[in-house]
């Protein structure tokens, strides 16, 4: 079997970790510090908030950024359902914006058109989450001229992007955005087994995030009221928060796959490059990439042709997975699960996210994919795509 995506582990990330499995802490300890110097300092942003998942760092993000009953958050219909439940855990509501039928992006042309008519209603939301699908970096530069225009904040959903550019310049530096989320995933562009990571140049967002990840708790004598003076007090828990907390065991892992990420996404691209050769004369459409980013290859998505294809969508997926290519949809349109339909989403909420739906599929990719595999998922495809059903 040939899976979408899977992890690298090197001899030097499992004695990364068991360094930590021998050492005195294996959670708040050292390494997890590190590990965030580390990703913010590649990334170029001032300060970073690791945690157990990117669906824990939406979470945080949201709060930190004031989300709460009475709001509404914006996202792409096209992505994992994190991006939009972590509004919900909030007491807010999520609405999506209509993608890009060339990036699959978020469309900055509908989040205008929306936020205008949002105005006139007087129901604009308070946090638009752009994402990065398959790695390659929305238009965040016009997102953001929204943001400035329409009041609102921005948390870039970057789970599938670290490694990824912008504008000559890495994702997740927080140019365009008052906080990025980075997912680690095993089919992620790196590891930490699982784990996330929430970026911004903003100190008291950072503050409120780690105070969010670790219960509401403070060690810090000046958060503390003013009865510890008199007390003995060595935390208090000011606010409501989490146990979303990273170990140092995830730290160390993901501090040791940083070493290679470059490399990984070298490795990525070349991969991607042998598949828009390879699949240049097929009833498809291979990815698209915008000259202002330099994606950072999680995903592969085909969109087939319909009209010059005799094989429906769902016969094509069933028959590259019984041939052990296991293929993948990436996405359903989040307002189509049924936890969505049931607040009164329709199918045709987004039409350029139904169209995609309809026609795409993702195809294997992950540093360890051999040349061979790659050549047997192209030639595999070729044969379904043009033998006629019988």
């Amino acid at each position: 079997m040939i899976p979408y995506g899977r992890q690298d582990i090197s001899q030097d990330d499992i004695d990364a970790v068991v360094n930590v499995l021998r050492s005195d802490f294996l959670t708040q300890g050292p390494v997890v510090p590190l590990f965030e110097k580390t990703v913010s300092g590649y990334c170029g942003a001032k300060h970073a908030v690791a945690v157990n998942s990117a669906t824990s760092a939406l979470h945080i993000a949201c709060l930190a950024l004031g989300v709460g009953k009475g709001d509404v958050v914006w996202t792409t219909p096209i992505t994992f359902v994190a991006s939009a439940n972590c509004a919900l855990y909030c007491g807010a509501e999520a609405d999506f914006v209509d993608i890009d039928p060339r990036t699959y992006n978020m469309s900055v042309e509908r989040l205008a058109e929306k936020l205008a008519e949002a105005e006139k209603a007087g129901r604009l939301p308070r946090v638009v989450i752009p994402v990065h699908l398959c790695g390659q970096s929305c238009d965040m530069a016009g997102i953001h001229a929204l943001s400035r225009q329409y009041g609102f904040k921005i948390i870039e959903d970057a789970s599938h992007a670290i490694g990824g550019r912008y504008h000559d310049e890495p994702i997740g530096n927080c140019r365009y955005s008052d906080i990025t989320v980075f997912s680690f995933h095993p089919v992620k562009i790196i590891t930490t087994g699982e784990g996330g990571m929430a970026l911004t140049n903003d100190g008291q967002l950072a503050k409120r995030m780690r105070l969010l990840r670790s219960h509401g708790i403070t060690v810090e004598a000046a958060d503390m009221h003013a009865r510890a003076a008199e007390e003995i007090w060595n935390y208090q828990q000011t606010d409501l928060g989490f146990n979303y907390r990273m170990t140092d065991i995830h730290a160390a892992l993901g501090l040791s796959q940083m070493k290679r990420l470059d490399e990984f996404v070298t490795r990525r691209h070349a991969l991607a490059k042998r598949y828009d050769e390879a699949l240049s004369n097929l009833p498809l459409v291979t990815p698209w990439q915008h000259p202002d980013g330099y994606s950072s290859y999680h995903l592969y998505v085909v969109r087939l042709k319909p009209d010059k294809i005799e094989r429906t969508h769902r016969e094509i997926y069933e028959e590259l997975r019984a041939a052990g290519i296991l293929v993948n949809l990436h996405y359903i349109p989040v307002y189509r699960q049924p936890y969505y339909e049931a607040k009164g989403f329709n199918a045709s909420y987004c039409p350029q996210a139904e169209q995609y739906y309809s026609e795409v599929l993702s195809l294997p990719l992950y540093p360890l994919l051999s040349g061979e595999q790659i050549d047997y998922i192209i030639d595999s495809l070729e044969s379904i795509l043009f033998t006629k059903q019988i």
